[in-house]
């Protein structure tokens, strides 16, 4: 047995709470992130990851990601909180992170990096509802339809802030612009979860987790010195074999051949429909 086989399992038999996993130990071997908590009783990260990682059991990832949309997901605020409820007075004490207020960056406020991962993990389980609901949250533009809504964010909605202060009477009020980590995780959220590109030893392979009602979309991708215009079809269910060509050839391996040799090429990816 390997030791990613036992850590998997050791992870399955200790850190489940019965509706999510719970996120660390202290020295004294109580646990954090648990339902028994009065501070930080779940927290998005082990969620995400269980997810993400791969390694948790799926119908309890689900599970938890399902506690994740309900605790920490706020559509009227448009922020989702790494974890809650903040931490204030809790023996053991946690650390540095409860120096914080309460509300705000890694204490229970939004912390962008997370908050992609919830999105990513929603992706990850093909759930393109929420997915895309979760990215026009994150979204900062989003911050920013009307003075009232700028008002509450303060701050420049053209760049991802480190996080969104999530208590009274702060709430929807960004910090920490111009993040980029956080950025970085958003493009491959947008890239790689929701359109689906993912170049793997040469070859592009496309598993888009977009809305049902798009019909198509277009990507114009360049490797090295050559130029892939590829578009990407949703057909019928029924349709259910998946379809590439390239330059007007129909390939039977599931990936696009990248070439480095200059030319312009065309491909056409027909996959079947989203489930609404």
């Amino acid at each position: 047995m390997s030791e990613s086989t036992r850590l998997r399992d050791a992870i399955e038999q200790s850190s489940w709470d019965g509706a999510w996993y719970r996120r660390a130990w202290f020295d004294d071997g109580s646990p954090l992130g648990t339902s028994n908590n009065a501070e930080c009783r779940i927290d998005s990260i082990a969620q995400s990851w269980s997810v993400l990682s791969g390694a948790g059991d799926m119908h309890r990832a689900r599970t938890a990601m399902d506690a994740v949309d309900t605790q920490l997901v706020h559509r009227s605020a448009s922020l989702i909180q790494l974890l809650n409820p903040p931490f204030d007075h809790s023996d053991p004490n946690p650390g540095y992170i409860q120096g914080y207020v309460q509300g705000v960056r890694e204490n229970g406020g939004q912390y962008t990096h997370a908050a992609v991962w919830v999105a990513m993990a929603f992706a990850a389980l093909r759930d393109a509802k929420r997915a895309w609901e979760l990215f026009t949250i994150i979204d900062p533009v989003n911050h920013a339809k009307s003075p009232d809504a700028i008002a509450v964010y303060k701050t420049e909605p053209y760049v991802l802030a480190s996080d969104v202060y999530a208590l009274a009477p702060h709430t929807g009020r960004g910090g920490w612009t111009w993040y980029t980590g956080s950025a970085g995780w958003m493009y491959q959220f947008i890239v790689e979860s929701l359109l689906g590109l993912k170049l793997e030893a040469g070859k592009l392979r496309i598993t888009p987790c977009v809305p049902a009602d798009w019909n198509s979309f277009q990507i114009h991708y360049r490797y090295g010195e050559a130029v892939y215009h590829i578009t990407v079809m949703q057909t019928p269910i029924e349709n259910s074999r998946p379809r590439l060509t390239v330059d007007g050839v129909e390939l039977f391996d599931p990936a696009i051949p990248m070439v480095d040799d200059g030319r312009q090429h065309v491909a056409e990816v027909r996959i079947p429909a989203a489930k609404s």
